[in-house]
């Protein structure tokens, strides 16, 4: 399945087996990011998260660069939000949305240049592995511009205020092995075995429980979402006792109990769609 975009770039998203792969591709461009590149976002993530068949997927650039971010010559039309008419986020922040949105474990596979805005995409996954030959770089101080809120706290949230300030006011690039340092990659994999270290890595999250991992998902971002609001002590209850439930009649944990103590490897069934999500208060998908 192919999204693709009319300026030239797309987002395209494959599949092996249980496995959906998420490329973005603007060739010639280091996969910088059109505002249609940034809207397919959210059809794809919306069509990934409806397809039962898929238990894990990974993101990633065209080529040998992940992205070099958001392409400067659109700009003002990808970061201009339509209903308020400010220039926070835009087609940005909703493509980083749908990506964070997914219910499905998520893993940025990063090769080469990851800049500005392509961090944003990274940063909305789960999970963030990085070839050692990769650079990272977040830039809105080289070109006067004010990054969007929703990568800022992202940002903060992953690396912390101080990190956050140093490579937001510097727009300096970073290699792979201290942005792993910084805590914005959780794994570096040399270059040479790079694709297999990703590919065995998603393999066994596909062969884990859903159930699990989608519930863990769940509750870490409702744990770190903690502060927000006075309703997130009841909002983590909600999610415990959501996921709680279904753990006690979807099977799963019958079948992993049962597989260890026949000390075989467990077959895991469930994989629920959005249906079996809990929704928030607000009546949105909880993750």
């Amino acid at each position: 399945m192919t999204e693709t975009t009319a300026s030239g770039g797309s987002v395209e998203v494959s599949q092996s087996g249980s496995i959906a792969t998420l490329t973005l591709s603007n060739s010639g461009r280091r996969n910088t990011m059109t505002e249609a590149m940034w809207r397919a976002l959210e059809p794809a993530c919306a069509r990934l998260a409806d397809d039962a068949s898929v238990r894990a997927v990974v993101v990633r650039g065209a080529g040998t660069d992940f992205s070099a971010g958001a392409d400067i010559s659109d700009l003002r039309a990808i970061l201009r939000d339509e209903d308020s008419g400010h220039h926070d986020g835009g087609a940005v922040a909703a493509g980083e949305a749908a990506l964070a949105g997914l219910h499905k474990p998520t893993i940025a596979a990063v090769e080469g240049y990851c800049l500005g805005g392509a961090w944003q995409i990274a940063a909305a996954c789960d999970i963030r592995l990085a070839s050692s030959g990769a650079t990272f770089g977040i830039t809105p101080a080289k070109i006067g511009i004010v990054y969007p809120t929703a990568g800022i706290e992202r940002l903060v949230r992953i690396a912390g205020p101080a990190t956050a300030k140093y490579l937001l006011f510097s727009g300096d690039f970073v290699d792979a092995e201290r942005a792993r340092v910084l805590g914005l990659v959780q794994a570096v994999h040399p270059a040479e075995t790079f694709w297999d270290e990703v590919d065995a890595f998603v393999q066994r999250l596909a062969a884990r429980s859903q159930l699990s991992i989608q519930a863990m998902k769940d509750i870490v971002d409702t744990i770190d979402a903690a502060g927000a609001g006075d309703d997130s002590g009841a909002e983590l209850r909600d999610a415990s006792d959501h996921w709680q439930h279904l753990m006690a009649t979807a099977g799963d944990a019958e079948a992993g109990v049962g597989a260890f103590l026949a000390k075989r490897t467990p077959e895991f069934t469930w994989n629920g769609g959005r249906d079996t999500q809990r929704r928030t208060r607000t009546g949105e998908p909880a993750s």
